[in-house]
């Protein structure tokens, strides 16, 4: 299965080879994983990789429910996602963006930035819809109240663990595919880790990590719609510089969304978690509703909300001078049309085709009194 066309072979475990071939690497650990479900022997290891861990089977008045809580071995299972992604990532870039780069004859770095934003184009959508589709089936959206209740959130359905583990595996995978793209960029660096590391619950470590997972959920669905928005317009811009509308709808989006994230935060942790009965730090429930946390927490994502406001109008007032500036240019660039000049003669001028004389009469009238 090969993802890329070959030019040029190269020495084996060489640093080209690996970038030229990382994905059909990677594809044949994943048959090995694959291959290992169909002997007893490593069945029980190769599950390990494929399927959420960690189960508990509880009733409830609708029968048994399964839920699961996260752990060490849960680093397989993003292991083997994590393959998934890599491989996904050359089959969106050879057979979808790399046809239509053919087409538009981008520069070099116009092309860089169209398969950015086409690879996240299609992730954001994916998780968009999938994030949604769990909200509605979990009632989150319903019952605004339930992202607090009965906190701490430490034991998940299939669905939402499941989402969580291959949001993980998705940004994990973005680390090694800028070395595999050569990309040397700190700012797609510093964005990866920021969406890896950012504070609670905004982003899917953190959420986990603070037992948020219902309210990261609704951040996470947000800022991947706003994120969609964004890298549609740019695809647009790239295929026709004149669609600019698109980047205002983005930047309607970017601010509601920033608006809404402060406002949930502040709803679900300062207020929601504050009249919470568990007031305590406990490690092993997962419990971390304290007073100092959840003003830490506050505070992070304040300021973290507050940097991106920040980056996003200056982003606006320098496009904003850019298109200034561009229209200045044209108005140097446009010709001067000189003026016209009335043609005249020893009778008279012309005016809309008609001769007239100085005073206004016709030049004919006046030759017939004469005579």
């Amino acid at each position: 299965m090969a993802f890329r066309r070959r030019n040029k072979s190269y020495p084996f475990f060489s640093q080209e080879f690996l970038i030229q071939n990382h994905a059909d690497i990677v594809f044949s650990f994943v048959i090995f994983i694959l291959i290992g479900l169909m002997f007893e022997a490593t069945a029980k290891t190769a599950i390990l990789f494929i399927q959420p861990q960690y189960n508990v089977t509880t009733l409830s008045p609708e029968g048994e429910v399964t839920f699961y809580h996260y752990g060490w071995k849960d680093c397989a299972t993003i292991l083997f996602y994590f393959f998934i992604a890599i491989i996904l990532h050359a089959v969106v870039q050879e057979y979808l963006l790399d046809k239509v780069n053919r087409r538009l004859h981008l520069s070099k770095s116009k092309n860089t930035k169209f398969n950015e934003s086409g690879q996240l184009c299609v992730f954001h959508l994916v998780s968009s819809v999938w994030s949604f589709y769990i909200l509605i089936t979990e009632g989150y959206l319903l019952h605004p109240s339930s992202l607090w209740e009965n906190y701490p959130h430490v034991h998940l359905r299939f669905q939402v663990k499941f989402f969580y583990l291959t949001q993980l595996a998705y940004w994990l995978h973005a680390l090694p595919e800028l070395y595999f793209q050569k990309v040397r960029k700190v700012r797609m660096l510093t964005a990866v880790l920021l969406f890896l590391f950012s504070p609670p619950p905004d982003l899917p470590f953190s959420a986990l990590l603070c037992s948020l997972s219902r309210v990261g959920l609704v951040l996470l669905f947000l800022q991947y719609v706003s994120e969609l928005g964004f890298h549609i317009a740019r695809l647009f811009y790239f295929t026709d510089e004149n669609h600019q509308k698109m980047f205002d709808l983005w930047a309607a989006s970017f601010v509601f969304t920033r608006m809404v994230t402060l406002t949930l935060m502040f709803l679900a942790v300062g207020f929601g978690l504050a009249r919470a009965e568990n007031q305590g730090l406990d490690w092993e429930m997962g419990n971390f509703n304290t007073v100092l946390i959840r003003m830490t927490v506050l505070l992070l994502v304040c300021l973290t909300q507050s940097w991106l406001l920040w980056k996003f109008i200056r982003f606006q007032l320098r496009r904003w001078r850019e298109f200034r500036h561009e229209q200045a240019v044209r108005k140097k660039a446009a010709p001067k049309q000189p003026l016209r000049t009335l043609k005249r003669d020893s009778l008279g001028h012309h005016e809309n085709g008609v001769l007239k004389a100085e005073n206004g009469a016709s030049p004919r009238t006046k030759k017939l009194k004469s005579t």
